[in-house]
């Protein structure tokens, strides 16, 4: 059966950075086929290749720069974010990347997708999101839900 790791990244302790990792825990409390697997990445993305190894999809959960209204949701691909630099993923992307690199060189490489958030602060120290990232955070978790099921049903179709 082919597994798909929902990876949660971010620092909750600067408001909107934190957003993915709010995610994984709201998703986190719900049920989920046992093919599913709901992880909180924190910050901590470097040298996550060995998290990889086993997994055919990973959808990763983050704030991207994107220069649009905060709140607002993107979809990406892995060629998206690696032909179009315009494109960040906050200080995570690189890491992610280079993991993902690291993962198929010793064994089998997951397909990413990623869904991103514009944020409005990142710098500032605080547990709660923005009013405007908290507005948006629902339709984010039904985006999530969304790229869960259509890995599932592309699992079902390779």
């Amino acid at each position: 059966m082919k597994k798909l790791l929902v990876l949660g990244v971010g620092n909750i302790l600067l408001m909107d950075e934190g957003v993915g990792v709010h995610a994984i825990h709201a998703l986190q409390k719900e049920e989920w086929p046992e093919n599913v697997h709901m992880v909180d990445g924190g910050t901590f993305t470097q040298d996550l290749f060995h998290v990889l190894e086993g997994y055919d999809g990973l959808l990763v959960l983050d704030i991207v720069h994107a220069d649009k209204d905060p709140g607002t949701v993107y979809i990406f691909d892995e060629d998206d974010l690696v032909k179009n630099d315009s494109q960040r993923l906050s200080l995570h992307d690189i890491d992610l990347l280079d993991s993902l690199e690291m993962a198929g060189t010793v064994g089998k490489r997951p397909r990413m997708r990623v869904i991103g958030m514009e944020p409005k602060s990142y710098t500032e120290w605080s547990l709660e999101l923005t009013p405007e990232v908290q507005k948006t955070f629902p339709h984010f978790l039904n985006v999530a839900r969304k790229e869960v099921n259509r890995f599932l049903e592309e699992f079902k179709e390779d």
